[in-house]
């Protein structure tokens, strides 16, 4: 079968999608991380936030920064170009994420903008192109105004405010006295008026749709479960509703892709969407028989680690009624190496791929087969999602022979949590003034939700909002870091929080003892001595119980 970018609209709807429907929200158990991400959609404020928290993302500048994005603007155009474009790259994995949940949140921003810029719209075809003389002076003065406030030296912004302040009371002057009369006296006063009156309904638009988004940007990050992505744009209303259709699609064929069994490995990087690898241990030794006479009956490695595959599936259990392990996700990976600094990635072609999935019978080949040199890599991995999706902790288990050698090795891989970017919650704007009388006291004063310079910002690019190439080239736009995966995108590290570092040194011990033990299991029915292989394992459950996180793809060498 070919692979997903081969198939056509109507197998990739049979095979992936159940039909035209809007998608639910994440699935339970990774709810955090997916409203964090997904809350980015809904927020205000500069998008060189995002530049911050990843330096492998840029913005381009804007041409005229009267039109340049904030963060949740950018944000949701960037994810919705990535992630459903008809010519995007393959993705990665988001591991503790669900990927479709964070598009459709940024697909119903959109939807929310699009309504307030339809107004906003309105608004300047009324007060601005019916007196457009005066509204470009107006747009003049705050460009003016905003580039020189946007610049370091404070009399340089000083300036940009005497600049509004010249043109605020040339044109009070002009309406109350012009030199000549008649019709074009009485337009001239209209002229400079208008964007006024104008900018008064925007403000009061523009306030309601703010509120709008802070509460569902609040509620995203109060689990909230009714806010819900709402994005009937996605459901074709007729079989000619191409648009719908292609949203409908772009949605299953993230949802597909986010089930491949094939990830990357790019060096020092780690695993992209895993995480970097901060332990390794080897059990290698010489098989040799049981009996000096005897023999050992053939075996491959694929027999291994289907045995660890099966004791795996045991891990939830133990002999103690406690909390324990929760349900881990124990699946074959095939590993694909890449350069460290390799901008983009490519999927497996051929008969052996079904979608994005290697087939079982390839899994099993590259197991047995594909063990030193060039190509793929076989690993079984145990992955637990904790803390509702911000830690991944992922064991990966290799299985090679060379010669008489029986190598099984374990790593840990390990994600943290989403960037506090991300998590941060809205806050009512404010600052923190001197009283009158009391002068040595201070107290906050409340401030607009929606400021003067953001209003005009706002009913500046509404117009413009309905052709996005010509905004982006004036305004400018966020890239995303390649190879692009929203998890691992903006994970932080976990070892600076006490708990997820313990989770993630825990499950070491436990998981390589499993192995180990469905290991010598096999090898004792296929008549091989095991008593090297105990003492070695023997060795490595005492190392294992001081593990430390290390920078173990990082070699000193």
């Amino acid at each position: 079968m070919a692979g997903f970018d081969d198939l056509s609209e109507h197998d990739i709807a049979s095979d992936f999608s159940p039909g035209a429907q809007v998608p639910l929200s994440g699935a339970s158990g990774q709810t955090a991380a997916t409203q964090a991400l997904a809350s980015a959609a809904y927020r205000d404020g500069p998008v060189d936030a995002l530049v911050e928290a990843n330096s492998e993302a840029s913005v381009k500048k804007a041409r005229i920064s009267l039109f340049e994005p904030n963060l949740g603007e950018a944000f949701s155009r960037a994810v919705q170009t990535r992630l459903l474009g008809g010519a995007r790259a393959p993705l990665i994995q988001s591991f503790g994420l669900e990927p479709q949940t964070v598009v459709e949140h940024c697909l119903a921003a959109t939807r929310v903008r699009k309504q307030r810029d339809t107004q906003l719209t309105f608004v300047m075809v009324l007060f601005g192109l019916l007196f457009l003389p005066g509204v470009l002076l107006w747009l003049g003065a705050f460009q003016l105004r905003r580039t020189l406030a946007g610049a370091q030296n404070k009399r340089a912004g000083a300036l940009g405010k005497l600049v509004l302040g010249v043109v605020g009371v040339g044109a009070v002057l002009l309406v109350i006295s012009l030199p000549f009369d008649g019709f074009w006296s009485w337009y001239l006063r209209l002229m400079l008026v208008a964007p006024v009156v104008g900018w008064f309904w925007a403000k009061r638009i523009c306030e309601r749709y703010a509120q709008d988004l802070r509460g569902r940007w609040s509620g995203l990050l109060g689990g909230g479960v009714g806010v819900g992505a709402k994005i009937p744009e996605a459901v074709p209303q007729d079989p000619n509703d191409a648009g719908a259709e292609s949203i409908r699609l772009g949605l299953a064929k993230v949802s597909a892709e986010q089930a491949s069994n094939v990830v990357f490995y790019a060096g020092p990087k780690g695993i992209l969407g895993m995480g970097t690898r901060w332990g390794s241990w080897q059990l290698a030794e010489e098989l040799a028989p049981a009996k000096a006479d005897g023999e050992i009956y053939p075996f491959r490695s694929w027999d291994i680690a289907k045995a660890v595959y099966d004791q795996l599936r045991m891990l939830e259990r133990g002999p103690l009624h406690t909390g324990g392990f929760p349900k881990p996700s124990i699946r074959h990976w095939i590993v694909s190496p890449i350069g460290e600094g390799a901008k983009a990635v490519s999927r497996p072609e051929g008969q052996e791929v079904e979608g994005y999935r290697i087939k079982q019978f390839e899994i099993e080949r590259i197991c047995n087969e594909q063990q030193f040199g060039a190509g793929d890599r076989h690993y079984l991995g145990v992955q637990f999602v904790l803390w509702d999706g911000q830690l991944v902790i992922t064991m990966l288990i290799t299985v090679t022979v060379l010669h008489h050698t029986l190598r099984i090795e374990v790593t840990g891989h390990a994600l943290g949590p989403v960037h506090p970017l991300f998590t941060t919650k809205p806050s009512a704007p404010s600052k923190e003034v001197s009283k009158s009388i009391k002068f040595w006291e201070t107290k906050s004063v409340s401030l607009p939700l929606v400021e003067a310079k953001e209003v005009v910002r706002l009913t500046a690019r509404a117009p413009l909002t309905w052709f996005p190439p010509v905004l982006d080239f004036l305004g400018g736009k966020l890239s995303l870091p390649e190879p692009f995966g929203l998890r691992h995108a903006w994970a932080d590290k976990p070892w600076r929080h006490r708990f997820m570092a313990d989770d993630a040194l825990r499950a070491a011990t436990p998981v390589l003892r499993v192995v180990h033990s469905a290991a010598l299991k096999v090898l004792a029915e296929h008549g091989c001595d095991t008593s090297s292989f105990g003492a070695r394992s023997l060795s490595l459950g005492g190392q294992v119980q001081a593990a430390e996180p290390k920078k173990a793809d990082a070699y000193d060498a």
